[in-house]
């Protein structure tokens, strides 16, 4: 990711790198998934798990992202969500 950082013009190759690197590190769903709903009152362990893992794992792709950009995009969705709220 370090060598081809998304520029603007190269989003194809760019996202093709990120995919790949996100299925080694089996998170690749993130980009895929919407958020889960919020748990309800009640919530089985194996939902609350899942709800987590899933939010984790969507701070660790944000991070992955921003830091295959270049700085001048980073600026432009670094203070941005990943998901709606």
């Amino acid at each position: 990711m370090e060598t081809n950082k998304f520029n603007g013009t190269n989003y194809n190759d760019w996202l093709r790198n990120l995919r790949i690197v996100l299925d080694f590190e089996n998170q690749g769903y993130v980009l895929d998934k919407p958020l889960p709903t919020a748990l309800p009152e009640g919530s089985s362990p194996e939902e609350r798990v899942t709800f987590d893992k899933w939010l984790e794992d969507n701070r660790k792709v944000r991070s992955i992202i921003l830091a295959s950009m270049t700085n001048e995009i980073q600026k432009l969705y670094d203070r941005l969500e990943t998901f709606p709220r």
